[in-house]
């Protein structure tokens, strides 16, 4: 039984937050299109950012400000536009957003970070992102975190948002989080953007710690089409509000609130997988038996990122033959005679050896999975066995469909 229990509120779920998504006129479609997460007092601050080197101007200006401090008050996230491939122009309207947001919430700039999201090369439309502010700060609620999550959307179909609870020492610690992505979701880092907040009190260097290790065991674990982005952001803030004492070090308190903040992470790094553009259902790939995590984590990254796996599962084809052949390209080092691969309940092969098995009901297992609601059982799951070693780890991503490339190819025009 888990240490935490689901509340709703989403960023305003932890003690001293508020947020607002409004729209400004960013988007064409007339959608909410302008969010910010504000706490009421200093919080540490902590990042992870995309390693593509064809950045937005966002991700420069919040490494910037992480360098050099490792608190903020508020995070300001448009839509729309990824201002990224914009040059020296798309650094000054970053600058500009700050110093505007600041000057309403009476913040110095460096208080505040930044995320963007939409089409890359083009600028943000300041004049009206700027005519906005006011309204997005009026807009401020501890109920704010719905409309938060409606704002940074671009090609989503459903908002993202989760809140867990627990307790250290006698005081009841949040955590809560949003998060967009449906398309270009193949991250080596965190995922297209998510936001987490936290009402503990955490040592700067150890909340960075704990946000680093969460996204290698979530967003660092999806992919939708194996595309990196300019603009992906995890950031994530603790303002000590909960009141607990200040966790400093490693130990029972510490580890709590890491497992914690990774199941947050996990749940929206799953929602963006199974939200995946054109997408039917959600694929899960268990890798066991390997040397370490991090070998088990390559391995079920490559099968979920499969291509051809992905094809075969939304053709709802259990070619088992295609997962074997991911996972012995992945990089790591097996004995083939070893592999152990499963669909669900069907055994596959074994000891590195094809099985007779029901293919029309291994293929109804891939079509119920399909007509599963959302975020109920929707999952296809795929679990490989390479051998007896304690390395563990999981995977997400989604099938690969003929709207995939119709969203894709239509998606400027």
């Amino acid at each position: 039984m888990s240490e935490w229990h689901e509340i709703s509120g989403g960023v305003t779920a932890p003690r001293g937050y508020r947020a607002a998504g409004i729209t400004a006129g960013l988007k064409p479609s007339g959608q909410p299109d302008l969010a910010l997460i504000l706490s009421d007092v200093d919080a540490i601050a902590a990042g992870v950012f995309t390693t593509c080197i064809v950045r937005a101007a966002c991700v420069d200006y919040c490494r910037q400000q992480l360098q050099a401090k490792h608190s903020a008050r508020a995070i300001l996230c448009n839509s729309g536009q990824a201002n990224a491939a914009t040059g020296e122009q798309g650094w000054k309207d970053a600058l500009e957003s700050a110093t505007a947001l600041g000057d309403a919430l009476n913040l110095a700039p460096n208080q505040i970070l930044l995320a963007s999201t939409g089409v890359i090369g083009q600028r943000i439309k300041m004049d009206k992102l700027v005519a906005g502010i006011p309204n997005l700060v009026a807009s401020l609620s501890s109920e704010g975190s719905d409309a938060t999550a409606r704002a940074i959307m671009t090609t989503d179909l459903v908002p993202k948002t989760i809140a867990l609870e627990t307790t250290i020492g006698d005081r009841t610690v949040r955590i809560g989080g949003i998060c967009k992505g449906s398309g270009m979701i193949h991250p080596n880092m965190a995922t297209l953007l998510a936001f987490v907040t936290c009402d503990a009190a955490v040592s700067p260097h150890l909340w960075q710690e704990m946000l680093g290790r969460a996204a290698d065991r979530s967003f660092n674990q999806i992919t939708v089409d194996g595309d990196t982005s300019t603009n992906d952001t995890l950031i994530a803030l603790a303002n000590g509000e909960s009141r607990t004492p200040a966790i400093t070090e490693q130990g029972p308190e510490a580890d709590k609130l890491e497992a914690m903040l990774t199941a947050v992470c996990q749940y929206l790094a799953k929602a963006i997988a199974r939200d995946g553009e054109g997408a039917t259902c959600l694929v899960e790939v268990q890798v066991t038996g390997t040397a370490d995590e991090k070998s088990a984590r390559q391995i079920a990254k490559t099968i979920v990122g499969s291509s051809l796996v992905k094809s075969a599962i939304f053709g709802r084809d259990p070619n088992w033959g295609r997962i074997a052949a991911a996972a012995g390209r992945a990089g790591v080092h097996f004995n083939p005679e070893d592999l152990q691969v499963k669909l669900g309940d069907f055994l596959l092969m074994e000891n590195g050896q094809p099985l007779p098995f029901d293919r029309n009901a291994a293929s109804n297992y891939m079509r119920q999975a399909a007509a599963g609601e959302y975020l109920k059982e929707d999952t296809v799951l795929i679990s490989v066995k390479v051998g007896d070693g304690p390395g563990s780890s999981k995977a997400w991503g989604c099938d690969l469909s003929y709207d995939y490339v119709k969203i894709n190819a239509e998606y400027t025009t």
